[in-house]
């Protein structure tokens, strides 16, 4: 009875360390990650609903309006709490978003045309549709600067949604779709700093390529000290920030310049682990092992790992359950009035999140397979692509961070704005599940 409990034991970590299974562990905690703070900024956009439609409206929107000052000397960026949420704490979030882009350009979904050639062509429909639906209702006035709103997805809440079937659902459709939303991300950034920055200071751009130049060149001459880098990169957010463009755009290339190879070799740190061990096998009483042999040991692991992936790890977590949480609270607050649903803007949006990406989607990955561009992930069906489409249109954090910069006045604009991608999100939710239940219920669960 025992041996064949030590054998079961074996096979189960050989299976756990298979090349596919670590090759694959950093989207499976990528995804586990996602799937949790999706439920948490849930609760948080409700939070902020609840509390924008009763009497504690006013206290709470005069609160993000409290003002925050930072300065020294004569300088000084004196905003409102929204400001410092909607421009720096969402700076950081785009710059893990430009971390996961290199990272899936390095070594995933998106390193070779073959592999990209679904998700970005999906994603460009995703997009292209649902704008051109958004124009259809709105092609003049204020209202036409929301086409932008409706062409994101937001990965969270697709993943949380998708983690309450279990694995059920096959993990090619997961990839496929946290590529679709990567990809997705990339064109949101685009129209945030083409279609959004109205006017540029040509002298503050200059010194915010000189930054990007000095931390190309500091990365060159192998500094690792992180505290020079968050200097540099506070010195690139606020010269972007007065240059003109939402200094969001400066987190996504702080993002895609982090070096993404290990300064160490792997054959370095086994020399080093090999001299620490022979010490360590002296059983001699006398023999001590130093702090400098511990210190070794301690850089050794830390730049074996590539700091993309080491910074990715750090702060994933608190995007996904601090930064993305604030963002809803301070963000998803709007008083629901029932004739604000038939607003041509709410209108819009939720027709291009359900219908226009829903069909971009699906449309385009059907012209390119059957191009023979692209091929269908493995395990996945057409009836599971459909269901991915749906589910693409919950495009709620990134839809409500465009809107912002589409509409900040009137408010009414704004407000519609909330409302229909609240409530566009929330359909293409139910459908999606449903079309996902529909379309998974004869598989059974695999790892």
């Amino acid at each position: 009875m025992t041996a064949p409990r030590r054998d079961s034991n074996r096979s189960s970590t050989y299976r756990r360390s298979t090349p596919i299974r670590r090759l694959t562990a950093p989207i499976r905690r990528f995804l586990h990650i996602e799937a949790a703070s999706g439920a948490v900024l849930l609760v948080c956009t409700v939070v902020a609903l609840l509390l924008a439609n009763s009497a504690w409206a006013k206290p709470v929107h005069d609160f993000w309006e409290t003002s925050l000052r930072l300065g020294a000397g004569t300088w000084e960026l004196d905003k409102p709490l929204h400001f410092w949420v909607n421009d720096l704490l969402m700076a950081i979030f785009f710059f893990v978003v430009g971390l996961e882009i290199k990272r899936e350009i390095v070594g995933g979904e998106l390193s070779s045309p073959k592999k990209a050639a679904l998700p970005v062509i999906a994603a460009l429909g995703g997009m292209l549709v649902p704008a051109g639906i958004y124009l259809a209702f709105n092609h003049d006035g204020p209202a036409e600067r929301g086409w932008g709103v409706p062409m994101a997805t937001d990965i969270a809440f697709v993943v949380g949604l998708m983690a309450a079937f279990g694995p059920r659902v096959p993990f090619g459709l997961k990839i496929f779709l946290l590529s679709l939303a990567i990809a997705d991300d990339m064109g949101a950034v685009l129209v945030i700093a083409v279609a959004y920055t109205e006017q540029l200071n040509l002298y503050m751009l200059a010194l915010a390529g000189a930054g990007f130049g000095a931390l190309v060149l500091l990365n060159r001459l192998g500094v690792r000290t992180v505290s020079i880098y968050v200097v540099v990169g506070a010195f690139i957010w606020l010269t972007v920030y007065k240059a003109g463009i939402h200094p969001t755009v400066a987190g996504v290339l702080l993002g895609l310049l982090t070096p993404s190879t290990p300064w160490l070799t792997r054959e370095t740190l086994r020399l080093a682990l090999t001299e620490v061990s022979g010490q360590l096998d002296d059983t001699s009483p006398v023999v001590e092992l130093r702090p400098d042999d511990v210190a070794i040991l301690r850089y050794a692991a830390r730049e074996a790992v590539a700091p993309l992936q080491r910074i990715e790890d750090r702060l994933h977590p608190w995007v996904g359950f601090v930064i993305m949480p604030v963002f809803a609270l301070a963000n998803a607050g709007v008083e629901v009035k029932p004739a604000a649903i038939l607003d041509p803007v709410a209108l819009a949006i939720m027709a291009g999140l359900v219908l226009g990406k829903t069909v971009g989607i699906v449309g385009f990955s059907y012209l390119a397979v059957k191009l023979g561009l692209a091929n269908l992930p493995r395990g996945v069906t057409w009836r599971m692509l459909l269901a991915a489409g749906v589910l693409g249109g919950i495009g709620f954090t990134m839809s409500l961070f465009i809107a912002g910069l589409a509409f900040p006045a009137p408010p009414e604009l704004q407000d519609a704005a909330k409302i229909g991608i609240i409530a566009g999100s929330a359909i293409a939710a139910v459908i999606g599940a449903g079309l996902l239940a529909w379309s998974t219920r004869n598989l059974k669960p695999t790892d």
